[in-house]
């Protein structure tokens, strides 16, 4: 299988590597030409619970010099994949499917308007990756699920087929026959921490230590869970103290979410595609949603003082 991961950061390099390792021709398109170049010159540096070796993978930062794919793995930022896919299309021939692992709700939309919707999958997993250095990854695939599906939940040859290659390659993936749902579960996980770790810059230990920001988590997460059961989701997670106590689990208390981490860059989040989606689903389905509008404006007024302290700087320079 020709395969191209979209946004290829810590975690796509970490599945691209064990697919490449696997003997699938892989690619990683990245905009970062240092990171391209460190991973063509030296391979991928990847250290897992295996140790440390060099995985031998292409890259490049055009999607011209890749061509056609069976296989697009889209994991850019939420909020660039209209631009990325928009770029990728040299990707995207007769046959080739279009698979979501984002996190939040929306993107499998953005992405059916670029390449039509019969060409895309969803899904959902928890496999992790932290970037070290230009073509150094810590990568944490053992033991970590993958759901993959139709988006109109029906059992396919061609959903099949890839969970197949992904569990040849030690990818342990699941076909779901309910991937909206799967990917409700997910949503409800980051509900319940993300903005918050934003708005307070609190890890885990402390968010956890606070009864104060629990209460709002649990809010946050129970509308959510109502919004859902509006839309006829059906979901796995029924109780909010179910996702709040889910997204802890296995985590060290110096853990940061992704939100926080982003945020700590000076780069803009994807809660809109989190938080935001609980409060459009709510708005088309007529469920309240003024924990997650709050939460939503927060973040967003923090991006806001974000931007423009960094133009008053340039401003100065």
């Amino acid at each position: 299988m020709k395969v191209c991961i979209l946004g290829a950061g810590a975690l796509g390099c970490a599945i691209g590597a064990t697919l490449s390792e696997a003997g699938h021709e892989t690619w990683l398109l990245n905009r970062n030409a240092g990171h391209v170049q460190a991973i063509n010159d030296h391979g991928l540096k990847v250290l897992d619970e295996r140790g440390e070796r060099a995985v031998k993978i292409r890259a490049s930062t055009h999607a011209d010099l890749i061509g056609a794919v069976d296989l697009v793995v889209v994991l850019v930022k939420s909020f660039h994949t209209a631009q990325a896919i928009a770029g990728a299309q040299a990707l995207v021939g007769p046959d080739t499917l279009v698979l979501s692992l984002q996190n939040g709700l929306g993107q499998e939309d953005i992405l059916a308007e670029a390449v039509g919707r019969d060409k895309v999958l969803a899904g959902k997993t928890y496999v992790g990756g932290v970037l070290l250095a230009p073509g150094v990854i810590r990568a944490g695939v053992a033991g970590k699920h993958t759901y993959i599906g139709e988006l109109d939940g029906s059992l396919s040859d061609r959903v099949q087929a890839i969970a197949d290659a992904f569990n040849g390659a030690g990818l342990a993936t699941t076909v779901s026959e309910n991937i909206v749902g799967t990917m409700w579960d997910k949503l409800l996980v980051n509900v319940a921490t993300g903005a918050l770790t934003g708005i307070t810059r609190l890890t885990y230990g402390q968010l956890y230590s606070e009864p104060l920001l629990k209460a709002v988590s649990l809010a946050a997460v129970a509308e959510a869970i109502a919004v859902a059961t509006a839309a006829g989701v059906q979901l796995s997670l029924t109780n909010p103290g179910a996702a709040w106590n889910l997204a802890a689990e296995g985590l060290p208390a110096a853990f940061k979410t992704s939100m926080l981490q982003s945020l700590e860059k000076g780069s803009v989040t994807e809660i809109d595609f989190i938080n935001g989606s609980v409060v459009r689903w709510g708005q088309r389905h007529g469920v309240p949603t003024p924990v997650n509008e709050t939460l939503v404006a927060c973040i967003k007024g923090i991006e806001r003082a974000m931007t423009d302290h960094h133009q008053q700087e340039e401003a100065k320079s």
